[in-house]
């Protein structure tokens, strides 16, 4: 993984495994104080490596946007569904992404989860991400912090959620309707699709309501990142009203 957000929050979490770390002589200072945060031993154990630009482009291509850190860590063990349901309180928010292939995309949405305090991410065990620089880095540390939960089948997955308590809403440009106008108190889960393809249709049909956003018919779609973030804040909002 790459990038000052992403590699300071792997280097404060006490469940992430750091094997090596590359740092620029500018951002030396800015991991250790990350290590020290943490309080790890993984701080210990990791080989530390000063490295020049043309280091990190030879290890991660001219294109990644590193801010002077790199880390190689070991992907983080993830919380099954039904553990993390069992810790779920009673106003938890849970988003789950149906065929969302795009890494920054479900970094981006990581990175709003986090911001917003949801519960987890759930995803399908296919047609989803890996753990990868490009998704820990448009995640912003958020892969630290969320739930990042895979699973068989998404459709089996919201039937547990809402034998759980959870109001499914799936987002769709042919809701029924507006996001602002649903009741969004008490267990709330979100049910995105890929931009394009949307919802598929067993998903659809396993949602409790299907809402959209006011956006202008005719247009180009919000990327599903930017819906992500909508319907997070909306929720946020409502909450907290």
């Amino acid at each position: 993984m790459y990038g000052a957000h992403a590699v300071t929050a792997a280097l404060r979490n006490n469940r992430r495994r750091v094997i090596r770390l590359l740092t620029t002589a500018e951002a030396e200072r800015q991991a250790e104080e990350a290590i020290a945060a943490g309080k790890t031993r993984l701080g210990e154990r990791m080989l530390v490596e000063r490295a020049s630009s043309e280091d990190f482009a030879r290890y991660l291509g001219e294109e990644a946007v590193h801010q002077g850190l790199a880390a190689e860590v070991l992907p983080l063990t993830q919380p099954d569904l039904d553990t993390t349901l069992s810790k779920a309180g009673p106003e938890a928010t849970f988003v789950l992404l149906d065929q969302v292939t795009d890494p920054h995309n479900v970094g981006a949405i990581l990175r709003s989860a986090t911001a917003f305090g949801a519960s987890g991410i759930v995803t399908t065990r296919h047609h989803s991400p890996m753990e990868s620089g490009s998704l820990a880095k448009a995640a912003s540390g958020g892969l630290e912090g969320t739930p990042l939960i895979r699973v068989a089948n998404l459709g089996q997955a919201i039937d547990a959620l809402k034998k759980s308590g959870f109001w499914c809403l799936g987002l769709a440009a042919d809701g029924t309707d507006l996001l602002a106008k649903a009741n969004l108190s008490g267990r709330i889960a979100f049910v995105l699709g890929a931009e394009g393809a949307g919802l598929r249709r067993l998903t659809r049909e396993h949602c409790d309501l299907l809402v959209r956003l006011p956006t202008e018919t005719g247009l180009v779609q919000l990327n599903v990142s930017n819906a992500a973030a909508i319907a997070l804040y909306e929720r946020a909002r409502a909450t907290k009203a």
